[in-house]
């Protein structure tokens, strides 16, 4: 198979706005070295963090809410400071198309890749980098990839499409509950309930046999309870007092300290996101005293998205896809992303020339 020399696709040339993202048809196609795979992009799902790192929310003199930036960054990438231009995209859904030395017959793998990468740092620790951020993801036409961090979907029944919805959402979700410990017969709330980490979290709960709250906007109860919730909790309204065994929390912002009220005495806490706001107040007599714990949850061990992936072959999770957009109109699909008006996930679809 001949591949062509450039591709299609979208740099982000600096921290900012829409007008930061730049689609081109003049970029290198990257050639695998020992153990890399090139995957041709077959989907690419819209998350918040891509939205993140391109207005450079990570960095620490930040302290509103992802829609209230309105300022430059040096360093506001998922570790810190970015290189640029940076192809972005977590989620990826691809088939195989050329190997580099060492691999073995994979050409023609449909394959996925969780979005946070391990790497080693040195023989006892790990360190983590991010698809997307510290390496090009999948917002352009190929996606250069370790071996080591693909896995195989080739059987799943899912369409590619939903196949690229999963990685992030369902990955961050199934983390956030593994952390949590959470298990059948526990009452689980979980916030943000209708985006695409929200509902993620409500069908794995459900599937590990837990009894759901989903808190949500009025107008998408319908969605969150077709995944799985049992109750719902109104946006922005307070959880009882000490009702909850875990809270899974993708929102932060002013209502934290009501999340941890809501907490039974031995509960957790775990948060993998803050799109209301980073900044929180606690007592911290509120924490102790009745023995919670809290999970800061960004990565993932290899096992959590193993267990993710029998799930997606088995066909036993599915996403909501609310709509598809070609790629090239990814200031679209990011817009609409921050609207919250659409439920699940937004997935872009690179052009498909024939090669």
């Amino acid at each position: 198979m001949t591949l062509p020399t450039h591709m299609k696709g979208i740099w982000l040339t600096r921290h900012g706005g829409p007008e930061a993202l730049e689609w081109r048809d003049d970029i290198a196609v990257p050639s695998p070295g020992p153990g890399q795979a090139l995957a041709r992009v077959l989907a690419a799902g819209v998350n918040n963090t891509d939205i993140n790192t391109r207005i450079g929310w990570y960095a620490s003199e930040v302290t509103g809410a992802t829609e209230d930036v309105d300022q430059e960054v040096a360093a506001g990438g998922h570790a810190g400071a970015m290189q640029f231009p940076r192809i972005q995209g977590g989620d990826l859904c691809g088939r195989v198309v050329a190997v580099g030395d060492g691999v073995g017959p994979i050409v023609g793998t449909r394959i996925t890749s969780p979005i946070n990468l391990p790497r080693p740092s040195d023989a006892n620790s790990m360190t983590y980098i991010a698809l997307g951020s510290e390496v090009d993801g999948a917002f352009a036409q190929y996606c250069l990839v370790e071996v080591a961090d693909i896995y195989d979907v080739t059987a799943s029944p899912l369409s590619d499409v939903e196949i690229a919805a999963i990685p992030c959402a369902f990955g961050t979700a199934e983390n956030l509950l593994t952390r949590a410990g959470v298990k059948a017969g526990q009452k689980v709330l979980i916030t943000g309930a209708s985006g695409g980490v929200g509902l993620a979290a409500v069908q794995l709960a459900k599937l590990r046999g837990a009894e759901v709250t989903g808190q949500t906007a009025a107008s998408k109860t319908d969605i969150v309870r077709a995944a799985g919730a049992a109750d719902i909790l109104e946006r922005g309204a307070a959880p009882a007092k000490a009702s909850f065994d875990v809270v899974i929390d993708v929102v932060g912002g002013d209502v934290w300290p009501d999340l941890i009220r809501g907490l039974k005495p031995g509960g957790h806490y775990a948060v993998s996101g803050a799109i209301a706001g980073p900044m929180v107040n606690a007592d911290l007599r509120e924490i102790y005293l009745p023995d919670i714990t809290i999970h800061g949850c960004t990565y993932q061990p290899d096992e959590v998205f193993a267990r993710l992936v029998d799930l997606m072959n088995a066909g036993e999770i599915k996403p909501l896809i609310s709509k598809t957009y070609p790629m090239q109109d990814i200031a679209i699909a990011q817009a609409e992303f921050m609207e919250k008006k659409l439920p699940g996930k937004l997935v872009l679809i690179p052009p498909q020339e024939a090669i």
